[in-house]
């Protein structure tokens, strides 16, 4: 009975792993199981409902933004950004234009504070396939330090999508605040 269960569960971890090849002259890319949505109980996904895997280097430079956050230097992230940039953030604000004002709003947030470290529970980059973009989804946690000492502690979850020449041109942002450690 034990040698049965273990090539059972052989044959489905097998089965589990094997890769779906596409038709000939599509390369020979793998291909997602359920990238679409087909039973959608009555509801209908007003932006989409198909996805697939996207880039890892969308999530690459997610994370570097990230680091970049937290380090107080955003300088360096500023070249992943697109020409025009709306950042909706978790606290309702819309930051919305030219990349230098909206990346200036963005850098005078910031020095609010004088410490933030960040942890990643999740990261995904995804393509939305009926609507050709890509997007990294990412949740965290940011513990900030402002400048009178106040420690706040908040549960992120954003969506970045990137555009067509692989820069940033929306970040959205929501978060739930989150208990003082200890309490």
């Amino acid at each position: 009975m034990k040698k049965i269960f273990i090539a059972a569960i052989a044959v489905i971890l097998y089965a589990c792993n094997a890769e779906e090849k596409t038709t000939p002259g599509d390369e020979t890319r793998a291909v997602t199981s359920a990238a679409a949505i087909t039973n959608m109980s009555g509801y209908e996904a007003t932006y989409s409902r198909s996805f697939e895997m996207g880039d890892a280097k969308n999530a690459e430079a997610v994370l570097a933004i990230w680091k970049d956050w937290d380090n107080g230097n955003l300088d360096p992230s500023k070249g992943l950004f697109a020409d025009s940039v709306t950042f909706l953030t978790g606290d309702g604000n819309v930051i919305s234009g030219p990349l230098d004002s909206a990346f200036g709003a963005m850098k005078s947030f910031r020095e609010m504070f004088t410490t933030i470290k960040s942890t990643v529970t999740a990261i995904l980059p995804v393509k939305s396939t009926d609507k050709n973009e890509n997007w990294v989804s990412i949740w965290g946690t940011e513990i900030s330090t402002d400048k009178k000492g106040k420690i706040d502690s908040v549960a992120l979850q954003e969506s970045w999508r990137f555009n067509k020449d692989g820069k940033v041109n929306l970040f959205i942002q929501h978060m739930r605040v989150l208990k003082p450690a200890g309490k």
